[in-house]
Order: C-alpha cells, then structure tokens, then sequence
C-alpha cells in the first residue's frame, strides 16, 4: 500500500464509492439501462465527457493512478450497475452476468490486495440464485460487500420475499451497500431527472421498505451502507414520526420505534454534494455513521478536500475519511473505534 494519506495516519482514507465496468457485462447492457432511457437514448456516451470517464472504469491502473492523485488509499469497488446493471435480463442470463462483474472485482483485488476491497453484484429477481452467487463470491471469491440495487423489478429489498436473504447476510457479518439501478419512469429521462431525483427517491423508498417490513428490527447488527447519504429520507422525520403518532400499526414491524429513531441503523456515504445536507445528516446519525464515498469517477474529484471544505476536521475527519469504514470492513489500522460523535 502506499503511505497513508489519512490526516492523522491513523487510518487508510477510504473511498466507499467508486465503480468499475466489465467490457462484456457494459456491451451487453448497453441500451438497457437507465443510463440510455433503457434504450430511449441509443448511445454509449449521451453527454460531453461521459467517454473518457467510462474507460476509466475498464483499468485498475487507472483507478489506481486516480486514487493516488485523490489521496485515497483503498476503494471499495463496485459494479455501475447504472451502466451495467442486468437485472433487465432472464434470471439465468442476470446470474452469468453478474458472476463475470464478481469474477472482475476478486481479480482487481487478487492484483491489488491492499487498493481494493471488492464488492459482488447479486442476481437478486431470483433470491434462489442470489443465495447461490453469495455463497460462492463470499467463500470461492472472498468478497465481503454486497452491491445492491434499491429494487428489482419493483420490488424493493425490505419485501417478504428477500427475508431468506437477509438471514444469510446477517449471519455471515457481510456488509451491504445500497445503490440504485435507477428508475424505470420514463417521467424521469427528461432533463436527467432519474439521476437529479431519482436516485434520492429510490433510496428513500429502500430505506422505507427495510425499515417498515422490519428488516433492520429482525437484525440489529446488519450493516447496511446507503449511497448519496441515503437520499432524501433522513431530511423529513417530522412527518413520518407524526404519522407514527397517528397510525401506531405502520411501525409493528420497528418494535414501536419511530422512523428517526431507526437512522441509526443504517450507515451512509458521504456523496451528497452539498456541505449543509452533510452537516444535518451529521447532526440526526452522527459521525460514526457515516463514511466517505466519492462516486467515482463521476463525482468529487477530491473527496477528502470536500470534506474538509464543509467543515468536518479533527477525529470526525479521521472517522468519516475512513476510520469507520475500515472498522466496518475490517481493514488494519490503528484508532477505529466509533466515536460516537453527532
């Protein structure tokens, strides 16, 4: 690894959120995906520039030089399943494809064992064939970190139908960072709304659907990463926790507990553009909440700067820049305990 970039070395600096393409997966994906209009927009690269930040993501090398530039000594990698997500194909065909991304991040670590933590992509309409492919990227791959769309299909992760799941994720400790396929609305293609709002709102809508099928009560140590700070939902307790008060039946599944008491259930990346939205999402989970992501390569080109830009310095700057990603991921360094901080 190189020197620590921490800015108390105490901890790698850790960026949670940084994607990766397959050359097979992307080519069979293409226009097929939210990043196309599922095929509205024909074309690999709709926007000036989108090119060159799509080869980045071919090349480890590249990250590599990227992550140097950026101060940041591991990347947890993940599949851009906004580009390359295939759960638009048979269940067969969605489980082949995902175990080629899974295949591509065990040999980005394999070549880069102290860069990259590797993360898997599930074939999740088929929770059958989910379990499957977890076990196999968990036990043959050694990958620790689920990369899961906020639905499939229309279903959204807390359903039913995933508990089986979640079981087998609580008992073997992984951890599970959420990031939406995007939405199918066609409402959301004008003015890239489905990027703008749509991500926002469908992870508002995940969190709901974890929390009120009582995912998060049944495990309460399940760790669960949202993407882009969890979106809107942490924003506007007021009236859930009102409606709570109203009809006491929507939280039987939250042992009673109100939807702001539940944030601190869920960890969050720090990906939300805007100083003030961290500083309250800051303020209603704390900092041992909360780790760094940039959403690489397409958003903050220095994502420990930004950090400290809005504000946070000192041992919350050390646990957001990766002190408490490393505890979550079990990476070796010396001061990770959480802080407690809010």
């Amino acid at each position: 690894m190189q020197p620590m970039h921490s800015p108390t070395s105490q901890a790698p600096v850790v960026d949670f959120h940084a994607h990766m393409l397959h050359p097979t997966v992307f080519e069979a994906s293409t226009n097929r995906t939210v990043f196309t209009g599922f095929g509205a927009t024909p074309a690999k690269a709709p926007r000036p520039g989108a090119q060159s930040l799509i080869e980045r993501m071919f090349d480890p090398l590249k990250v590599l030089a990227d992550m140097d530039d950026r101060r940041v000594d591991v990347s947890v990698i993940s599949s851009s399943t906004v580009l390359q997500g295939s759960s638009w194909a048979d269940a067969d065909t969605d489980a082949q494809l995902c175990q080629r991304c899974n295949d591509q991040a065990a040999d980005w670590v394999a070549q880069h064992r102290q860069r990259f933590v590797g993360s898997m992509v599930l074939p999740m309409q088929s929770p059958e064939r989910a379990l499957a492919e977890l076990v196999r990227a968990h036990d043959h791959l050694g990958l620790r970190v689920l990369n899961l769309s906020s639905s499939y299909q229309g279903v959204y992760l807390g359903d039913p139908v995933f508990a089986p799941f979640w079981n087998v994720v609580a008992e073997r400790g992984l951890v599970a960072w959420v990031h939406p396929e995007g939405v199918r609305d066609p409402w959301y293609q004008r003015y890239a709304l489905w990027n703008s709002l749509g991500q926002s709102i469908e992870e508002t809508k995940c969190m709901a659907s974890l929390m009120y099928e009582g995912v998060m009560t049944r495990h309460p140590q399940l760790q669960v990463v949202m993407a882009h700070g969890g979106g809107y939902f942490p924003h506007y307790m007021g009236r859930l926790d009102r409606n709570t008060l109203n009809r006491p039946d929507t939280v039987r599944h939250m042992d009673g507990l109100t939807p702001s008491a539940m944030l601190r259930r869920f960890h969050y990346d720090a990906c939300v553009y805007d100083p003030q939205v961290l500083q309250v999402l800051i303020e209603r989970v704390g900092v041992d909440r909360l780790v760094m992501g940039s959403d690489y390569p397409v958003g903050e080109k220095d994502p420990l700067a930004w950090l400290q830009s809005a504000g946070v310095q000192g041992e919350a700057l050390q646990a957001i820049a990766g002190g408490n990603a490393a505890r979550l991921l079990g990476l070796a360094c010396k001061n990770v305990s959480p802080l407690g901080l809010t």
